[in-house]
C-alpha cells in the first residue's frame, strides 16, 4: 500500500506546506543559489585537509562541546571588541536562526520580517510552531527608518528579521534602520549579515551596536565570503546571556570534530579567503550595468547576486537560459529574476545568453 503524506499524523499547522527547494541541476553555469562559484585556494584547501586529518584521530570521541577554538576564530575575524563568549556556530546560520527560533519563539509567539525577505524566516518560525508576521517595503523593495520602526512596533513580535542587505532583493540597510527598529521591538532583532562582506567596506557593520543591546543578535555565514557552502557553518555575535539561552534548545555535540577543525583553518586564512569578494563585487557590478544597458530594471545590491525586473515572461527567459546551461533564480516575484554574481566565465556566459535571448 502506498502512503501518502496526508495519511500521515502530522501537525495540523504543517499540513499543506512546501519545503524549501532551490532547483539543483547538473548545468555547467550554476547561479541560482548565491554560492560563492571560486574554488577554494590550494593552499587553503590543503590546510583544511590537514586539520580535518588530525581530527579525525579523535573522532571516536565526542567533540568540544563548546566549540572553544572556533568562537575564538570568530571572535577574532570579527573584531568590534567581540569576546568568544559573545560568539555562537551551528551547522550553516539556518541552523543559529533555529535555535535562535527555538529559544525565543514556539507556539503561541509570533516572528516578523519585511517581505519579500529570505524565505526560510518563515519556515523556521513555522518549524517551531510559531506565526510568521510579513511586513511591507516600499517602492524598489526599500525600507525607511520611519517604516520600519512603525511597522515593527505595531507588530509587537517575540522575534524580528532584518536581511542587511536582503536576500533576495540585494536591498542595503542602514544601521539607523535598525537602531530604530530595535527601540521599537521588545523581543529579539536578528540582523542577518549573511552578505555582509560584499557591502561596501567603509558601511558600519551592526556588530558595532551590540554594546548595550541586549536583545540585538546578529547572524552571520561562511557559505558565501569564504566559498562554505558545503561545509555547513554559520555563527553569531550577541550578548553572553543569549548564547546561555542557545544552549537549552542546542542538539548535544551540535557541532562535529571535523566541522571544527575545517571551520577553524579556513578561519586562519581569512585574508585569502575573502581575496575573491573583491572579484565578485566587480562581476556583480558587471552584471548590473549589462542588465541596465539590456533595458531591465536592476535594483541596488550590496550582496553577491542581482535582482533584475522587467522580465516579460520570467518562467519563460528561466527556462531559455537553462537550454543554454546557465541557471539562475525564479523568485515568485513577478517579472523579475535573480542572479548570483560568479567567476568572469560565468557571468559572460549568463550574459552572453540573456543578450541571445532577447527580452
Amino acid at each position: 500500500m502506498t502512503v501518502s503524506l496526508d495519511d500521515l499524523p502530522l501537525r495540523d499547522d504543517l499540513r499543506g506546506q512546501q519545503p524549501y527547494g532551490a532547483p539543483q541541476a547538473p548545468l555547467p553555469v550554476a547561479l541560482n543559489v548565491n554560492e560563492n562559484t571560486h574554488p577554494i585556494p590550494d593552499e587553503v584547501a590543503d590546510d583544511i585537509a590537514d586539520s580535518v586529518a588530525l581530527a579525525l584521530r579523535d573522532v571516536n570521541r565526542y567533540p568540544d562541546r563548546e566549540f572553544t577554538a572556533l568562537r575564538e576564530g570568530f571572535a577574532d575575524y570579527l573584531g568590534h571588541g567581540i569576546q568568544p563568549e559573545q560568539v555562537w556556530a551551528a551547522n550553516g546560520s539556518n541552523e543559529v536562526l533555529q535555535h535562535l527560533l527555538q529559544a525565543f519563539a514556539g507556539p503561541g509567539r509570533t516572528a516578523f520580517g519585511f517581505a519579500p525577505t529570505y524565505s526560510m524566516y518563515s519556515l523556521l518560525t513555522r518549524g517551531v510552531g510559531a506565526t510568521y508576521v510579513s511586513g511591507e517595503r516600499g517602492p524598489g523593495f526599500s525600507l525607511s527608518l520611519e517604516s520600519a520602526a512603525e511597522q515593527v512596533a505595531a507588530a509587537r513580535a517575540d522575534v524580528v528579521f532584518l536581511c542587511a542587505p536582503n536576500n533576495p532583493t540585494g536591498t542595503p540597510m542602514e544601521n539607523d534602520v535598525i537602531e530604530a527598529v530595535y527601540e521599537a521591538s521588545e523581543g529579539i532583532v536578528i540582523v542577518d549579515e549573511a552578505y555582509r562582506e560584499f557591502a561596501p567596506r567603509d558601511v558600519p557593520s551592526a556588530l558595532q551596536l551590540l554594546p548595550g543591546r541586549p536583545r540585538l543578535v546578529v547572524s552571520r555565514t561562511m557559505s558565501k565570503a569564504f566559498a562554505f557552502a558545503g561545509a555547513r557553518v554559520g555563527y553569531l555575535a550577541a550578548d553572553p546571556a543569549v548564547i546561555d539561552a542557545l544552549r537549552l534548545v542546542r542538539l548535544p555535540y551540535h557541532l562535529s570534530a571535523l566541522t571544527q577543525a575545517a571551520a577553524s583553518a579556513a578561519l586562519r586564512h581569512a585574508d585569502t579567503m575573502l581575496g575573491m569578494v573583491d572579484e565578485i563585487v566587480e562581476q556583480r557590478d558587471r552584471i548590473s550595468a549589462t542588465l541596465e544597458a539590456l533595458g531591465y530594471t536592476v535594483y541596488p545590491t550590496w550582496s553577491n547576486f542581482v535582482l533584475f525586473g522587467g522580465v516579460d515572461d520570467t518562467r519563460a527567459t528561466w527556462q531559455a537560459l537553462y537550454e543554454r546551461g546557465v541557471l539562475i533564480r525564479d523568485i515568485g516575484i513577478p517579472g523579475h529574476l535573480r542572479v548570483t554574481a560568479g567567476t568572469e566565465e560565468e557571468t559572460s556566459a549568463f550574459l552572453d545568453a540573456l543578450a541571445a535571448i532577447g527580452r
